[in-house]
């Protein structure tokens, strides 16, 4: 499914520029990826259109102020790694609350627990794409960089 997130995020410059969930489906299919992760993204996408739906009414009355306390629940879903990862990119400006909260939604539906740094930057570089964000460079680098090809130190 992660794989064909990046080819979205990589082949179509909005989500507006991508076709409807029937020829997509039929893209994906003739560029290799399996019917099963093509269903998977294609659900995790309509799951995020919804989530990006519900919270509109709460990102018009934004609290400057406010601070997210996560879950115990949430800390086994997500990981420390992830939670780190969500609130660096909060406290750095890039990820508005209400983009929070939809980041962590979408991690939560992938099933997977804890979700890797990987994939966090995948869902979050999704989310901020699904809203058009303007991503400045350095972050966008950040985003797209695969924590395994980092040397040690």
């Amino acid at each position: 499914m992660f794989d064909i997130l990046v080819y979205l995020f990589e082949n179509y410059y909005t989500p507006q520029a991508c076709p409807e969930a029937d020829v997509l489906a039929h893209k994906l299919a003739a560029a290799g990826f399996e019917h099963d992760d093509i269903d998977e993204a294609l659900n995790w996408l309509y799951g995020l259109a919804q989530t990006t739906e519900q919270c509109v009414q709460f990102a018009q009355h934004p609290q400057d102020d406010s601070r997210r306390i996560f879950t115990d629940h949430e800390y086994r879903s997500l990981g420390t790694e992830a939670i780190g990862f969500i609130s660096f990119l909060e406290n750095s400006g890039v990820l508005p609350g209400v983009l929070r909260e939809i980041v962590i939604d979408r991690a939560q539906a992938t099933n997977e627990s804890p979700i890797s740094l990987q994939k966090i930057k995948i869902i979050a570089l999704m989310v901020l794409w699904s809203q058009e964000a303007e991503i400045e460079h350095l972050v966008l680098e950040e985003l797209l960089t695969d924590d395994h090809s980092r040397p040690s130190h």
